[in-house]
């Protein structure tokens, strides 16, 4: 640094030691005909496990 003439306080004054932004949120994988959607990560949601005790595809839910 001493080399090129900077300072911890220029590189701090350029947001050089700034956070990284928070991750996007995960896409939505699976919806249903209400508008709930799952992300495919996590647990299972109600509405999806429901339907799949019920005989249903996972798949069949699949957005996009």
């Amino acid at each position: 640094m001493a080399d090129y003439g900077l300072t911890l306080e220029d590189l701090d004054a350029a947001d050089c030691f700034a956070p990284p932004p928070p991750p996007p949120p995960p896409a939505v994988c699976y919806g249903n005909a209400d508008g709930l959607t799952w992300g495919g990560q996590g647990e299972m949601p109600s509405w999806l496990k429901q339907a799949v005790n019920a005989g249903q595809s996972v798949e069949s839910f699949r957005v996009g």
